[in-house]
């Protein structure tokens, strides 16, 4: 490049001390010598500066077809990107669908397992109940009969004692003391009974509560997306004061 900028300081040199044309702008210059110096401006020159001027000339050749390119792999990624996002969504629609049918499917079993248990439970108080009413019946009616016997004992005694003069009073006394004492073991036999029968029934209240929290709270998670986890229903603490054996009936 330094022999191209040396050439054309030449040039200007002789333009500037060339001899002018008269009444002109004009001037003689040395066509050799311009042309000597032409010539090396031309060989100093790079190669890359033809190469580019071959470029500029082909510039629009160039560009369009490289516009042309473009707009292809725009339309060929459009189309792919297309193609990937209608297979993904089909792939989104099809899970959707098994998760759907997979949740419906738990969440019927999870209901009918709730409707057997509460089946089983209202059976199991059913039980609880008749069985309770039976024994509180049975109980009543041994009450009963003990009673009527002390009561017929207590007469056969008190018609013994008054037969006998010294001891009238006595009889009369111990008849009612017999009696009172019944009257007292069949209160506390009947109060028994029913306290035995109430605690029966708030024990079995308690499991049958706890029992449908515990169903509503399984129903609700697996309805909140808790899917599959499984229902466990602990027993409920026996109520204080309940009656943790068979009942004594030998008071």
């Amino acid at each position: 490049m330094y022999k191209v900028f040396e050439a054309l300081d030449e040039l200007v040199t002789i333009l500037e001390e060339a001899r002018g044309v008269p009444m002109t702008s004009s001037c003689v210059v040395p066509r050799g010598d311009i042309l000597e110096l032409l010539d090396e401006v031309r060989d100093a020159l790079p190669g890359e500066v033809d190469d580019a001027q071959d470029v500029l000339d082909r510039k629009d050749e160039i560009v369009g077809t490289a516009e042309h390119q473009a707009e292809q792999t725009i339309s060929k990624a459009n189309l792919e990107a297309e193609q990937a996002l209608a297979e993904a969504r089909a792939e989104a629609e099809r899970l959707v669908a098994e998760a759907t049918a997979h949740a419906d499917r738990l969440v019927a079993d999870a209901e009918m397992r709730a409707d057997r248990t509460i089946a089983a439970g209202q059976a199991k108080y059913d039980d609880l109940v008749g069985g309770s009413q039976v024994e509180a019946e049975r109980m009543i009616q041994a009450g009963r009969e003990s009673y009527e016997r002390s009561v017929e004992d207590g007469r056969i005694e008190q018609a013994r004692l008054v037969s006998q003069t010294d001891v009238v009073q006595a009889a009369h006394l111990e008849s009612t003391r017999i009696l009172d004492a019944t009257a007292d073991e069949v209160t506390r036999q009947r109060a028994e009974c029913d306290e035995y029968v109430d605690g029966k029934l708030a024990e079995f209240s308690d499991l049958l509560s706890h029992t449908l929290r515990t169903v509503g709270k399984g129903r609700a998670h697996l309805r909140g997306g808790g899917v599959g986890m499984p229902v466990t229903v602990p027993p409920p603490p026996a109520p204080a004061g309940a009656p943790t054996g068979p009942y004594d009936y030998s008071a």
